[in-house]
């Protein structure tokens, strides 16, 4: 299969390099555009950018993989991201790390994004959520959850999976952003 571009994804990335007095300083927003589109940014990706814009596929490379927010695998429908910084990890971040990694599969030894084998979860032990007095906090999307317990961390899964329709209701659905 042929990776492509869709029309109206070029023309937003054209917009945006309009917008910049030399195109290569639009690499960042066109990187976004794509990510936001593909779910990731493919090797192919990578390939396509720098044609568009002028540059080497080594320049733009070297952009996807210092900036934490590109990703090069597709993420799960639900990302977990666990603060891990003093204030959650004195309040037991670490374990919730380790607690959701076991009961999703994954290793919790292992750096960097992990994506649970349905794809439903990625988990992410990250730095600081900015939310210090009410650690330990977990980030679901874009959605902050304070003071978290392992219970509440078993029941979000449980939320999130209802939502997908693979796995049962829970009961704390309003106080952990979900529609009920």
């Amino acid at each position: 299969m042929s990776w492509a571009v869709p029309k109206e994804v070029e023309e937003k990335v054209d917009a945006l390099v309009r917008r910049y007095p030399k195109p290569r300083s639009a690499v960042v927003m066109v990187l976004h555009a794509l990510q936001e589109h593909f779910g990731c940014i493919s090797p192919e990706a990578i390939e396509w950018t720098a044609r568009k814009l002028g540059l080497r596929p080594i320049n733009v490379l070297e952009l996807v993989t210092f900036y934490p927010m590109f990703r090069r695998e597709p993420f799960g429908k639900f990302h977990l991201r666990i603060c891990r910084t003093l204030s959650c990890a004195l309040a037991g971040s670490h374990q919730l790390h380790r607690h959701i990694c076991e009961k999703l599969g994954l290793d919790p030894a292992k750096p960097g994004p992990q994506t649970s084998t349905d794809g439903l979860f990625t988990v992410e032990f990250v730095e600081c959520l900015a939310s210090c007095g009410t650690a330990p906090v977990i980030m679901c999307n874009e959605t902050q959850h304070e003071q978290m317990t392992i219970e509440q961390v078993d029941k979000l899964l449980d939320q999130c999976r209802c939502k997908c329709g693979t796995g049962r209701e829970g009961n704390l659905a309003a106080e952990h952003g979900f529609e009920p």
